[in-house]
């Protein structure tokens, strides 16, 4: 490896264990904007600490997800260490053996995407961890994980990008370096030599509010404010002519004490246009619509291009009812939604700002909540009131279970 392809921070992220000022620490924290190269550094790093301390013994690398771990940390690193270690995989298994100067040590990754994902590692000894995107997972698993390191000489390797000040690691973790023995580095774009100035030119663009404050300038900072601060009137459209290819999408969010909202969407590449809406309020109108009332007015928003011609309707997974009832009739391809509201909005923000999601006069309900959409600052963590949410909530679901995977991901942003 040439080290001289890195950045200082990087270096440091690799070697703080062995580097005179840090390798009397238990752990080590780099936070900071994405493309940073912080999941690529602390990868390299973990790996040639324990490989240089210990033959033998078991690690875990821990991500949201196992799916993000593989495709984040696990193939990736399979480049960044050729020439250094061999690296064998065992996926069925969720492991993989790297051998490195004579040593070789097992370890497994794990998913902790909810607080039940602490029971995946009971029970294991570890001679160390590492997290990436630490922030993304429960107290409880982390925790759980951190107790399995009981082999003598195991360290902590952490990174994440910043979340809420409030966020219990920012507040266990960040806060408190000298009682956990922790070494940090912030990490901006500008410490990964990796990225042109082109393309730190196009994250730049990607990212509004709060979005832009956590993941380009890398602060811990409270979501406040109206959260589509980015949307423009010029955004709005008056009339729409369907262009020679495109797809068709209903998208819901069901309620029938709360607003019904549906919108229907003309999906390219590049744009998401919302031609027309069904919004219905029971409080305003007193009177709440049976499942069979709110279907007929799904047929007619589809009837408006043709029902042959929708590609799916992506509906709120709660609204179990009212999915029975689209499959019942048989003429809709129904989607349950992500809805992973954070990462929707984060989404939706991005293609507003871009200019890649329209909507045209006539959408009375979603015009009137995206300028009223706003953070619950009351609350110590991440969250939107409840309130002119109905239609945002629609087409969240639209791009967190479509766009993401088409325009975004052209865009790079997904």
């Amino acid at each position: 490896m040439i080290f001289n392809k890195f950045s200082p921070k990087q270096v440091r992220s690799m070697l703080w264990w062995k580097l005179p000022e840090t390798r009397g620490c238990d752990a080590v924290i780099c936070d900071g904007s994405v493309r940073s190269g912080k999941s690529l550094s602390m990868t390299i790093g973990f790996i040639l600490w324990s490989c240089s301390e210990f033959s033998g013994q078991t690690f875990a690398v821990c991500g949201k997800t196992a799916g993000s771990i593989q495709r984040n940390v696990i193939l990736p690193m399979q480049q960044w260490l050729e020439g250094i270690a061999k690296i064998s995989l065992k996926l069925s298994r969720s492991c993989f053996d790297v051998t490195m100067n004579g040593k070789t040590n097992r370890y497994y990754f794990f998913g902790g995407k909810d607080e039940s994902s602490y029971m995946l590692i009971q029970g294991m000894t570890l001679a160390g961890v590492m997290f990436d995107e630490v922030a993304l997972m429960p107290k409880s698993f982390v925790e759980q994980a951190l107790a399995r390191c009981s082999v003598t000489g195991s360290r902590f390797w952490f990174n994440c990008n910043p979340d809420s000040p409030q966020h219990w690691f920012y507040q266990e973790w960040i806060l408190q370096l000298g009682k956990k023995n922790a070494s940090y580095l912030h990490f901006t774009m500008d410490d990964n030599y990796s990225l042109s100035p082109a393309v730190k030119k196009r994250y730049e663009s990607l990212y509004t509010g709060v979005f832009r404050e956590r993941y380009i300038e890398g602060k811990w900072c409270v979501a406040e404010g109206i959260i589509y601060d980015c949307w423009k009137d010029e955004y709005i459209i008056d009339g729409f002519s369907a262009p020679e290819w495109c797809q068709w999408y209903i998208s819901m969010d069901y309620g029938t004490v709360n607003p019904c909202s549906m919108g229907l969407w003309c999906v390219t590449d590049d744009t998401a246009v919302r031609i027309a809406e069904y919004y219905y309020d029971s409080r305003k109108e007193k009177y709440s619509r049976t499942d069979e009332e709110h279907y007929a007015e799904l047929e007619k928003l589809a009837e408006i291009i043709g029902i042959d011609e929708i590609q799916a309707v992506i509906v709120d997974p709660s609204a179990a009812s009212f999915i029975e009832c689209i499959r019942r009739h048989g003429r809709f391809n129904v989607r349950k939604a992500n809805n992973d509201v954070l990462s929707g909005i984060r989404r939706t923000s991005t293609l507003i700002r871009a200019g890649k999601l329209r909507v045209d006069k006539s959408c009375k309900g979603f015009l009137s909540e995206v300028k009223l959409y706003r953070w619950d600052e009351k609350s110590p963590v991440d969250s939107v009131i409840k309130e002119n949410d109905h239609a945002m909530d629609d087409t969240r679901y639209l791009v967190n279970t479509v766009l993401k995977n088409t325009i975004l991901r052209n865009m790079g942003g997904g």
